[in-house]
């Protein structure tokens, strides 16, 4: 018997606050159960070299139904 998958991911978004974004899951319907931070990288080339440079992070969340 297959179980239902009540969960869905949720994104930081440009010019959202983690805050904000918790607000819209709790709107939502849905509870946090798991952050994820990931870095974003940028190659750039210095001297001749190149290089992978932090830029951003991105911020998800995996939720669940309340």
């Amino acid at each position: 018997m297959a179980k239902k998958k009540n969960k869905q991911m949720f994104y930081v978004q440009e010019e959202e606050t983690v805050e904000e974004c918790l607000a819209r899951i709790a709107a939502e319907g849905f509870m946090p159960v798991r952050r994820m931070e990931k870095p974003v990288f940028e190659e750039q080339t210095i001297n001749g070299e190149t290089q992978y440079v932090p830029v951003s992070q991105e911020i998800s969340f995996e939720a669940k139904k309340k």
